[in-house]
């Protein structure tokens, strides 16, 4: 169960009341982790919501973004963001074989995705600089300087919520991981 108490969604008109309208209109619910996080920290999920805007208007597919988060979330341990991210990556276009090979860190048969992988889990798992193998691994499959500068951010944007639902066990509202 969530630790931290959220307000009835419908009657919060004040700052997070705001966020919770933009994110129902846009999304038409609002999940229980950015519920959480308006009604503690508004600008904290402003800044998030920002950040995904910035990813949405970017190169990388969005199939690689929710590729990303899922491999960052499962790396971390934060059960909510795998399943949400199981659930966008599905929509995104993601099998649901190779959603759960991504989950279990085996290699999906797709190359060029195989290496985002791989080079986001290392970079979960690892400390220091990113070795010149690793970097121009990733420059092979195409990846430009650009699209490493929003594989970062998406990093960060994940390692927020994941850090979050791990702190508030938060509930999951999206559909179970099989």
């Amino acid at each position: 169960m969530s630790r931290l108490s959220v307000p009835n969604l419908e009657a919060d008109t004040g700052p997070s009341g705001q966020i919770y309208a933009q994110i129902k209109k846009a999304a038409g619910s609002v999940p229980n982790a950015y519920a959480a996080i308006a009604a503690h920290g508004p600008a904290a999920l402003k800044s998030m919501l920002a950040a995904d805007a910035v990813l949405a208007g970017g190169s990388l597919s969005k199939r690689d973004r929710e590729i990303i988060k899922l491999v960052i979330s499962a790396a971390g341990g934060c059960d909510y963001c795998v399943a949400a991210h199981s659930h966008l990556a599905k929509l995104a276009g993601v099998k649901a074989d190779a959603l759960r090979q991504i989950r279990d860190g085996a290699p999906t048969g797709d190359a060029r995705q195989d290496t985002l992988i791989g080079f986001v889990r290392k970079l979960a798992q690892s400390s220091g600089t990113v070795g010149d193998e690793d970097f121009a691994a990733i420059k092979a499959a195409g990846y430009s300087d650009a699209q490493l500068v929003e594989i970062s951010l998406a990093f960060a944007t994940i390692v927020f919520t994941n850090v979050f639902n791990r702190i508030n066990d938060t509930d999951i509202d999206f559909p179970a991981v099989a």
